[in-house]
């Protein structure tokens, strides 16, 4: 995550440099609309870099749960400096629309793109590697920035020969305005990815319900309530009851919640597991946003439930 974050950095730098030197010959909007995006990706890379050194650091006594809500937070900055792009191209985009200009020195905008382009091909499989590797959302975010980049990149390509070969000088605007939309729908995906985070969103139903098979699929577990699940940046976490019998013992139900532990632990090797044992049948128990009750494998071993106001 670490060395994705520098490349990241690096790479955007160094388009910075080549499209500003390509923007002031050829004086593109469209290839302006990549500057300032290349612009804005490097600063949201800093800002990456920062969270992702501060999300990796390990819990300590005035942060129990770790540092992982640094990634959402990244994340929002992110969607705020891309929305901010957004709209500044949309009101250079809009001027050349009224008093369109013909594009000078289009073949050096053309090479500085597909420059980009090689370059961005690279940084953006390797941060596809790592998102495999960790599901970082503060790459993730990055990686849609580039990813956006490559479609900017041939878009203005094909307006730069639109308006320098066939004088079509409108072409140059409509492309910025298209990539100025891109850029407000990619703020927007992260934004909300980031909420979520941040409001501790429950697991997708498919991990929720992959976790009550593990624990059901103990002999000695009779059920299980309250499951509450979480994430924060890599870290996840998980926590739940166990249903068991009321007559084994405390040292045998803690054989127990270990062994269901380590079972959840190997499917979710980044999450916290923390497991309450109940004895079955003394109350009623539900999840308590939903509602939603785990079958049990045996519905013969199924105690009738009463509500938790009773």
């Amino acid at each position: 995550m670490r060395r994705a974050t520098y490349l990241s950095v690096a790479v955007g730098s160094l388009l910075i440099v080549v499209k500003l030197v390509a923007w002031g010959a050829t004086d593109s909007v469209a290839l302006l609309s990549t500057l300032i995006d290349s612009t804005l990706d490097t600063v949201a890379s800093l800002v990456n870099l920062f969270a992702v050194r501060q999300a990796l650091q390990p819990a300590d006594h005035q942060h129990r749960f770790g540092h992982g809500k640094a990634e959402p937070l990244a994340g929002l900055a992110q969607s705020t400096f891309i929305a901010g792009s957004a709209l500044f191209l949309v009101g250079e985009a809009g001027k050349r629309m009224f008093f369109p200009e013909a594009v000078d020195h289009a073949p050096l905008g053309i090479a500085v793109m597909a420059f980009s382009i090689v370059m961005t091909v690279g940084l953006v499989l390797f941060q596809r590697y790592v998102i495999r590797r960790t599901g970082s959302l503060a790459i993730d975010a990055d990686h849609l920035h580039y990813v956006g980049d490559l479609g900017m990149n041939m878009c203005v390509i094909v307006s730069l020969i639109l308006s320098a070969q066939f004088g079509f000088e409108w072409a140059d605007p409509l492309f910025a305005l298209g990539i100025a939309g891109f850029l407000v729908y990619s703020a927007a995906t992260i934004a909300w990815r980031s909420l979520h985070l941040l409001m501790d969103r429950e697991f997708p139903d498919e991990d929720r319900k992959r976790i009550a098979e593990i624990c059901q699929a103990h002999p000695d577990v009779h059920d299980i309530h309250d499951l509450r699940t979480r994430s924060a940046g890599l870290q996840g976490f998980i926590q739940l009851h166990l249903e068991l019998d009321p007559d084994i013992s405390l040292k045998r139900a803690h054989v127990i919640s270990d062994e269901v532990e380590a079972g959840l632990r190997k499917a979710f090797p980044a999450a916290d597991v923390i497991i309450h044992q109940d004895p079955a049948g003394t109350m009623e128990r539900k999840d308590p946003f939903d509602g939603e009750r785990y079958a049990t494998r045996d519905a013969s071993r199924t105690v009738p439930r009463r509500s938790r106001a009773s």
